[in-house]
């Protein structure tokens, strides 16, 4: 998770913001961290001993939140997201729709088409691919 979340800090400023977003979650939802999610969420005592450590949760869906919410915030910095997102509110809307996209293990994981679709709606409304030029104060 450390690499992920270095690389799509990294990506702040190039691409498009959607594509970046589609494709972080496209990695922290792989197969194996999927199937990880329902060992954890089905065993109380895992969960009672996962709740004071950090992160609190779901390790993998709480350190996917700060991850994308680090990325929305460098985004929103160079102007490419508008400056009043709320980045703490739509980080994890981004990681709970890309899991209910990505949790059901017996289907094949959904296209990138599909990812890209979700992360375009969820993000409409703050996004700026390509950036609006700033008002001059």
């Amino acid at each position: 998770m450390v690499s992920q979340a270095a690389a799509l800090r990294e990506a702040a400023g190039t691409g498009t913001v959607t594509g970046n977003l589609a494709a972080a979650l496209t990695d922290l939802f792989s197969p194996g961290a999927v199937a990880i999610v329902p060992l954890i969420t089905f065993r109380d005592e895992l969960r009672a001993r996962l709740r004071p450590t950090w992160p609190t949760g779901v390790p993998l869906l709480t350190e996917g939140v700060a991850m994308i919410a680090v990325y929305l915030t460098a985004e929103r910095d160079l102007g490419r997201i508008e400056p009043g997102a709320e980045v703490d509110m739509l980080a994890p809307m981004l990681v709970g729709a890309g899991h209910l996209l990505f949790a059901d293990r017996n289907s094949a994981p959904p296209g990138a088409g599909e990812v890209h679709r979700m992360v375009t709606t969820v993000i409409a409304g703050v996004v700026q691919d390509p950036p609006r030029p700033r008002p001059q104060r």
